[in-house]
């Protein structure tokens, strides 16, 4: 027996002792413990899968639900999203906070993914959560819509097409949630920009000819880099004149338009106004771009607010308006310029100061057709002693672009309609523009689907969390 217990108890000895099949265990215990890892990621990544499905969903519901033109309920709106997406019994609650010009829609929408793996540890789903807001608000909003009108506005029927463009972005803006918060400057353009009586009357420093019904003003090329109206210089009437050939007193295409619906209608918010002026546009004379876009810049800029002070206390800006235009840095104001063109800068012609130098030339040329005239009576070698070049093609690119970017520096968004423009225009239009993404090149009726598009980025929705 004594015997046997001793062998036993060597056996025992040897039996601790031995370590073989000990890394075996180990490795079928890390296998486990990796396998379980793994599937902790597997489980991780099914549950964002599940997460970034539902919040896509949720974005987009509350995005539709927050938008002005929206006629169905928000909730209702959020719903039907959840439920065509296969989640509406994930929706937890919306919310809706509204205004005359804004509307905020808060949703939040919550489901659990089951687990595969972490179930082992007693994990058996995890949640999965979703929230987001969206709203659109009108705040202040000031627009410069500059509208070209020279003379090859009258082919393929271009005119009307603008003017149905225009009637469109208009309509779309000037609504009743939105009064007193958005000014629209109609800025016409041919050759040059008839400024109108009331804008003309209120700018102090100006020499006014004797006899010249001409309500332009010619701006000197250093003003062009900054957007400001410089009050402190003394302004040169543009010379009334047509340059055109015609018969001998024809003198209804001048190179300054004179009508006073060709003038600018500065921060208005009266549609029916507006749209009879867009209605009686009609095409004349050649095309200066920069000089739309100087005057719809410097009616966005600050500098210009003494002058709109000015034109409150004559009855022609509401009161809503005074203290416009806001400061470059006030977050509650958007800023932006709508240029159309159908063309691209061309040669605009002055006659010559001698001959314009006295009420009796001021008169005459408003009597008789100067081309014609020059025709009629002088050399066609001396036609240069008559007339001069005041801009061509090359230096009116140069002051657009400067401009233009003077603006957009200001935060002042741009955006570019070229109707029906050779490849040229449409460089430099799209080079003036915000972004190419905001400069639209189209064909006939196709500007009223831009001029859309842009009313309906002015009033863009924001995810705002």
């Amino acid at each position: 027996m004594k015997r046997t217990t001793f062998r036993t108890y060597i056996e025992l000895v040897r039996f601790y002792r031995d370590e073989s099949g000990v890394a075996t265990i180990f490795a079928c215990f890390m296998i486990m413990m990796m396998v379980l890892v793994g599937g902790i990621g597997v489980d991780l990544m099914h549950n964002e899968m599940e997460r970034t499905r539902l919040q896509h969903t949720l974005d987009r519901a509350v995005l539709a639900a927050a938008d002005l033109d929206q006629t169905l309920s928000p909730d209702a709106v959020v719903q039907d999203y959840f439920d065509k997406s296969g989640m509406g019994d994930y929706l937890s609650s919306v919310n809706v906070s509204q205004g005359l010009n804004y509307r905020t829609v808060t949703a939040s929408a919550t489901t659990a993914s089951q687990t595969q793996f972490m179930h082992l540890m007693g994990v058996d789903q995890l949640e999965v959560p979703a929230t987001g807001a969206a709203e659109e608000r009108i705040s202040n909003v000031e627009i410069s819509l500059v509208l070209d009108i020279s003379g090859s506005m009258r082919n393929n029927s271009r005119m009307d097409n603008l003017q149905d463009a225009s009637n469109t972005f208009v309509t779309k803006l000037i609504r009743d949630e939105t009064e007193d918060l958005i000014s629209i400057n109609i800025v016409p353009y041919s050759e040059h920009v008839n400024i109108g009586e009331d804008l003309f009357n209120a700018i102090p420093n100006k020499n006014n000819y004797f006899y010249n019904p001409a309500r332009c003003l010619e701006i000197p090329d250093s003003n062009f880099s900054d957007t400001a109206f410089d009050a402190s210089i003394t302004y040169e009437q543009m010379q009334y004149f047509q340059w055109y050939n015609g018969s001998r007193f024809e003198v209804d295409n001048t190179s300054c338009p004179r009508h006073s619906y060709e003038g600018i209608t500065p921060l208005s918010q009266n549609l029916t106004e507006l749209k009879s002026q867009i209605d009686q546009l009609e095409p004349r004379a050649q095309t200066s771009i920069f000089l739309g876009v100087k005057w719809g810049a410097a009616l966005l800029d600050p500098s210009m607010r003494s002058v709109v002070s000015t034109l409150r206390t004559q009855n022609v800006v509401d009161d809503a308006f005074v203290g416009r235009p806001a400061d470059f840095d006030d977050h509650e104001t958007l800023k932006t310029i709508v240029v159309m063109t159908d063309g691209k800068n061309t040669s605009s012609y002055r006659i010559a100061d001698w001959a314009y130098d006295s009420d009796n030339d001021h008169i005459h040329w408003t009597q008789y057709n100067f081309s014609r005239y020059l025709n009629d009576n002088v050399r066609s070698s001396r036609h240069s002693q008559w007339e001069y070049v005041k801009y061509n093609s090359t230096n009116g690119d140069a002051l657009t672009a400067q401009i233009c970017t003077a603006a957009k520096a200001n935060g002042i968004v741009i955006w570019g309609v070229g109707l029906e423009v050779d490849d040229h225009g449409a460089g430099v239009l799209q080079a003036c523009a915000s972004s190419p993404s905001h400069f639209f090149r189209v064909e006939g009726v196709e500007i009223s689907e831009a001029f859309s598009a842009i009313a309906t980025q002015i009033n863009q929705l924001r995810l705002t969390q």
